[in-house]
């Protein structure tokens, strides 16, 4: 039995790395769990918000009829609703019987207009990205702080994988076996939150790696920098066709909308010969919307506007946008707007390695393959609040009577393979900067802080 008393030194060798790994547990417990909370709220209630409404207002009913208005005629439609307004984007329904969508801007407001497609009546408009999806996911996103809350969450995401790295060593099946490592007992008080803890983060270790490190390749250091930068689909696909100065990410919209493998690469530009044998006759939107049907897109895509003169159409369908249950469908069609030839068809199987893995692990992480993942990703968001309310149990129940400490435990005086930390404390830094720009604060203040401040010292130990 280990002693829980916050200021004895643990004795053995066993001991003393198990004290060390509690006490970094501990302290990367107080930072990280508020986040881990917040995205599994958040996290949860997007799933549901997006199963039962949409995201976009694509849920929209109207009642099916006979005959389909012209794309153009409904886009007329929907410009006309809003004056001296910018035709966008166009995104087809899901359903016979949802409306059609455009986006039109007028100056710098971007508004979804809602039309019947068989009346090619409005039925509604609002502000894109206005709904409580999109509250939500800004809170998911970045705390609704811009780039300091991205750092945040970051720095959180990243500090969360040492707390499952040292909650799995201190859980790790020693004495007790696997059965008591991965089945709860059924106890009472402190010991029955402790099994309870323990087991939960054994089972939910797995996927909530999968969660941080799909989540991580979305921030703005580890995955803008690190790997997306390296990791980007190569121009030289683009079969030698001019090339714009804008990237895939000019089309993102307050939301990630670009397929992550596309983010940081160039877009093709119209105005040249180069292409493959496309749209035939002119180049219009009833006939661009016709060719994405007889080249496979179904039912919902989403069809972008040229918006200058070497603008191009854009014609996708991904998972991460909802347009599809299946990521391994993914495909980007670029259309010059002069010629109608096909500048770059991109589909997954083009993807980089790591690009095919975060086209399928976004749309494990987000839900959107059906009933089923919205299921199994609320589990998991029910059970990272569990753990992070059962660690504030336990914490409380082995409090300090004294008013005001922490009663984090003590870290051995003479720690045994320290160089091994140092050395995995380096690698967690060199891969993940802000875990690593977090490790070193808390360093720099228990060294150079605490150590020359007892009396604070006493309390936070």
């Amino acid at each position: 039995m280990i002693s829980t008393d916050s200021n004895a030194q643990p004795e053995g060798r066993v001991n003393k790395l198990y004290f060390a790994a509690w006490r970094w547990h501990f302290y990367v417990g107080l930072f990280v769990i508020p986040f881990l909370t917040v995205l599994a709220i958040t996290g949860m209630s997007m799933l549901w918000i997006a199963w039962i409404d949409g995201r976009d207002g694509e849920r929209t009913g109207v009642i099916p009829q006979q005959i389909v208005q012209p794309v153009s005629v409904q886009a007329e439609a929907a410009m006309g609703a809003i004056p001296d307004g910018v035709l966008k984007q166009y995104v087809a329904p899901r359903t016979a019987d949802v409306a059609a969508l455009f986006r039109v801007d007028a100056g710098e407001d971007a508004i979804m207009v809602a039309v019947d497609p068989y009346t090619a009546q409005v039925i509604e408009t609002f502000p894109r990205r206005s709904g409580w999806y999109d509250f939500v996911d800004q809170i998911h996103s970045d705390l609704m702080l811009g780039v300091t809350g991205d750092r945040m969450l970051e720095a959180a995401a990243s500090l969360s994988l040492v707390l499952i790295a040292t909650g799995l060593y201190m859980w790790w099946p020693r004495e007790g076996g696997w059965r008591k490592a991965l089945i709860p007992s059924l106890g009472r008080g402190r010991a029955l939150w402790k099994s309870w803890h323990g087991a939960i983060g054994m089972w939910l270790s797995l996927f909530l790696v999968f969660f941080l490190i799909s989540g991580l390749a979305w921030a703005g250091i580890w995955g803008g920098k690190f790997v997306q930068a390296w990791s980007q689909f190569p121009a030289e696909k683009w079969d030698n066709v001019p090339l714009s100065d804008e990237l895939h990410a000019s089309m993102n919209h307050n939301r990630r909308e670009v397929p992550w493998a596309l983010e940081q690469t160039p877009m093709p530009a119209s105005g040249s010969q180069a292409g493959l044998t496309g749209v035939e006759g002119q180049v219009t939107l009833d006939t661009v919307d016709a060719f994405a049907r007889e080249i496979g897109f179904e039912a919902r895509y989403q069809l972008n506007v040229p918006q200058s003169a070497t603008g191009v159409w854009t014609l996708s369908r991904d998972s991460m946008n909802t347009d599809s249950t299946d990521p391994m469908s993914d495909r980007t069609v670029h259309i010059d707007q002069y010629t109608g030839k096909i500048l770059a068809d991109v589909r997954y199987a083009d993807y980089a390695l790591a690009g095919k893995a975060m086209a399928v692990g976004i749309a494990l992480h987000m839900g959107t393959l059906g009933l089923w993942s919205v299921l199994a990703n609320t589990l998991v968001c029910l059970a990272v609040l569990g753990l992070c309310i059962s660690s504030v149990v336990l914490w409380w129940k082995r409090r300090p009577a004294q008013a005001g400490r922490l009663a984090a435990p003590p870290m051995p005086h003479e720690m045994p393979l320290w160089q091994g930390a140092v050395l995995v404390g380096l690698g967690v830094s060199m891969a993940f900067p802000m875990a690593g720009l977090a490790l070193l604060s808390v360093l720099a203040v228990d060294t150079l802080v605490l150590s020359r401040l007892p009396k604070v010292r006493a309390r936070l130990t």
